[in-house]
């Protein structure tokens, strides 16, 4: 009863601060959100607009297998960054852009704009719904099993509630509630790991020397290139993956082009980039500090890295003399995915009727495509639900990763090329790229014994320039 309570709580405090900041609900807010947005404030929202509900799971988990080898990719966050910070945003300040991907129209044409616009579509909707839904089950099993709920009301609700606070403002709130909900993720995180250090009996000097000595605490990995978590791979995939799925996102860069000027989204940028090593060495220190329980308490590990956090908060480690753990972790869960997945509808929103439709200043356009783009989300979560296959869901979220590819490819060939490309051949080449890449991936490993990481990302959007390069022109295709 409490953890209801404490949703329907966090909720009305989203709608009042939704409603403080918001006056005019007119379109230049809900995309732009005016362009006044203060830096620290964009910052600050975004680390926790980074961290799903999936990954308030799952990072914690990663020390089984990979130990904290993630900070290596986090390193290379830092590079990625930097790029966007001094490569991509002054082109978007420079052209003003209220969509990222018009920048494809203008320098490489009308075909390109659109199957740009339309990668990000499709693989934002899939992948925030398939992280929406891993969330949806995790607060089924803590909260509205017990209620007896329906798996589709439990949707249904949660998506209402992020309709109910973005539909009038957009971007220009969550500038601000993004800042309250990455209080109460990190607030909850830092609870956590309290309570799990006193558990231990620790304390927090000895929680650090014992995570530091810990054999999962190996951090960095030179000996065999061979494996998915060396060093220069991951470091480098770490650079590529920020300048993708950060720098070429409408979903990520929209709350960062509100800011004043572009000194100021530079700062941001900056900012937050550094943000994730200590936020992710948060979560990798946590994930330490639970095996270490589970040891002293002659608990079997779970097989499964997602299950640790979880066995933890239902008590099967320890018996719990509270409920405020329990909802703790439904606070971080519910602070975590609302805040990824209100700025990915916005952003779906947005895409749609400035690139797609290509309406910036229809409001009654943008209000039916809000609701329409939540509607449609819920229905592919219940979709997955329905398919109930763990093995088919994950292939549909590796399909989607390989979709931003294409995009770093179409950048990467308008940035740094002067030539254009025949236009016909745009969609057949970013279509092709992914299954070429998969295709590669498959032989390296059978064949070579290589197993391919976070680079196949770079090799994507590498396939992809290749492709555009072979069809490439001199004369604008909006010329001819």
């Amino acid at each position: 009863m409490w953890i209801i309570v404490t949703i329907l709580a966090y909720f009305f405090v989203l709608m009042g601060i939704s409603r403080l900041a918001v006056r005019r609900a007119d379109n230049q807010a809900f995309f732009r959100a005016g362009r006044r947005s203060p830096w620290y404030m964009v910052a600050f929202g975004m680390v926790g607009a980074s961290i799903s509900g999936v990954t308030f799971v799952s990072v914690p988990g990663m020390v089984l297998t990979s130990q904290m080898t993630y900070l290596q990719v986090c390193l290379g966050f830092i590079v990625g960054y930097l790029a966007i910070a001094f490569l991509l945003l002054p082109v978007y300040y420079k052209l003003n852009l209220t969509s990222i991907y018009t920048y494809l129209g203008q320098r490489l044409g009308a075909t390109s704009y659109q199957t740009g616009a339309w990668f990000f579509l499709i693989s934002k909707m899939v992948g925030a719904a398939v992280k929406f839904y891993v969330v949806c089950l995790i607060l089924q099993q803590f909260v509205f099993e017990a209620l007896g709920v329906p798996f589709f009301i439990n949707v249904l609700l949660m998506v209402s509630l992020i309709w109910f606070y973005t539909r009038k403002g957009g971007v220009r709130t969550l500038v601000f509630t993004d800042t309250f909900q990455t209080v109460c993720l990190f607030m909850a995180l830092l609870l956590i790991i309290f309570m799990v250090v006193q558990s231990l009996h620790f304390s927090m000097g000895d929680a650090v020397r014992a995570i530091a000595s810990d054999a999962h605490s190996h951090i960095f990995e030179f000996s065999d290139w061979r494996s998915p978590f060396f060093f220069w791979k991951e470091f480098l995939s770490g650079a590529f993956i920020v300048i993708v799925m950060t720098g070429l996102d409408q979903d990520m860069m929209q709350k960062n082009l509100t800011c004043r000027t572009l000194r100021e989204a530079q700062k941001d940028m900056c900012s937050y980039g550094v943000a994730f090593v200590p936020a992710n060495l948060l979560f990798l220190s946590l994930g330490v500090l639970l095996v270490q329980l589970f040891q002293q308490q002659g608990v079997e590990i779970p097989a499964q890295g997602d299950q640790l956090l979880p066995m933890f908060v239902k008590g099967e480690v320890i018996p719990l003399t509270s409920q405020l753990l329990p909802l703790l972790f439904v606070l971080g869960i519910v602070a975590a995915s609302f805040s990824s997945a209100d700025s990915a509808l916005t952003s779906l929103t947005t895409s749609y009727c400035v690139d797609i439709r290509q309406k910036h200043d229809d409001e009654k356009l943008r209000k039916r495509v809000h609701l329409a783009v939540c509607l449609l989300f819920v229905a592919f979560i219940v979709m997955f639900h329905t398919l109930n296959s763990k093995s088919l869901i994950d292939a549909i979220y590796t399909i989607v990763s390989y979709t931003y590819g294409p995009l770093l490819g179409l950048f990467a060939f308008g940035l740094f090329t002067k030539l254009y490309v025949s236009q016909r051949w745009v969609p057949v080449v970013c279509v092709t790229s992914p299954f070429i890449c998969y295709g590669i991936a498959c032989a390296a490993e059978l064949l070579l014994n290589y197993h391919f990481g976070y680079e196949l990302l770079m090799l994507n959007g590498l396939l992809t320039f290749v492709g555009l390069w072979l069809c490439r022109c001199s004369v604008p295709p909006y010329t001819r």
